[in-house]
């Protein structure tokens, strides 16, 4: 009968306040799945820093005949193979070098073609106009001033450049809007909470006779509570639900369906990065409210 009795008190609290219901279970759902795509967010940048970084490069340019002029590091003319063969040692007796390739001048004309041969400049430049280079990778990409202080200055190097400098301004960009993500979340949040506490003491004082009975009779406070926290726990819950189905959609159908065809480049986080989230929105979702509205009734009830 107890149960009975709760169950019932349930269905009239819902009823009684269907359109603030309705207000809960949409700002559980907008701010759960901006938690839930922050989070995925956050795993995505981490991957791609994990797979770029990795893979990054610090290129020594040398010096060629027609940098004399535009470089004020190559005024000396050109590279000697004297100076090549010295930088070459040098980079292979590093400890924190882990690979050193030489990139010749051909090498460098044959690349840049297959990348830009549509451009109306690729078909004015000869392959004495490229730059020869040292393509050095890193045991550990952080020190890459190790290798710029060595050899910026060096006699025949025009440039030292650092890769990952050219892809973190990327990964701050994607930073920036996981912050603002989150920020948008954490206040689609107080608005959600904001919204359950008014729910359940609109809901409590339209039921005050009720649960005045209840009191005269000797029902405990948890008693009295109870319908009212699982109104709440229920409302969070189907707006967690939501969230949940607002992620595998974003997922199918944004990251699946489009972003994973336009945008080769990039190794998108997959299925089992999403549904290991969805244990967590759920158990949000359901918690949330209920420890809410318990907290908002032990001083509006007063038992």
């Amino acid at each position: 009968m107890r149960a009975q009795f709760v169950l019932s008190e349930i269905g009239v609290g819902l009823r009684r306040n269907l359109t603030m219901t309705f207000a809960v279970i949409v700002s559980v759902a907008l701010s759960l799945a901006l938690f839930g795509a922050s989070l995925l967010m956050s795993e995505q940048v981490d991957s791609m820093k994990g797979y770029w970084y990795d893979k990054v490069n610090v290129s020594i340019f040398l010096c060629n005949k027609n940098d004399k002029e535009t470089s004020p590091n190559c005024e000396k003319g050109a590279v000697t193979d004297d100076q090549k063969k010295e930088i070459r040692s040098e980079l292979e007796r590093m400890n924190l070098v882990e690979t050193v390739h030489f990139e010749s001048s051909e090498e460098a004309f044959k690349h840049y073609k297959e990348e830009f041969g549509d451009s109306p400049l690729a078909s004015s430049l000869t392959a004495d106009q490229m730059q020869e280079s040292f393509r050095v990778k890193l045991k550990d990409p952080e020190q890459y001033k190790v290798i710029s202080s060595a050899f910026a200055a060096r006699p025949g190097v025009q440039e030292v450049q650092d890769q990952k400098a050219v892809l973190e301004p990327l990964f701050n960009l994607l930073s920036g809007m996981n912050f603002a993500a989150l920020g948008v979340m954490a206040l689609m949040l107080v608005v959600a909470l904001l919204l359950i506490v008014n729910t359940v003491r609109v809901s409590a004082f339209s039921r005050r006779r009720e649960t005045g009975i209840m009191r005269l009779v000797g029902a405990s406070s948890f008693y009295i509570q109870m319908p009212f926290i699982m109104e709440a726990a229920i409302a969070g819950l189907i707006g967690a639900v939501f969230a949940c189905v607002l992620l595998v959609t974003g997922q199918q159908v944004l990251v699946n369906g489009w972003l994973a065809d336009h945008i080769s480049v990039i190794d998108f986080i997959g299925w089992d990065a999403v549904i290991s989230k969805l244990p967590l929105v759920l158990a949000i979702g359901l918690l949330m409210p209920a420890l809410a509205a318990f907290f908002a009734l032990r001083k509006y009830l007063k038992v």
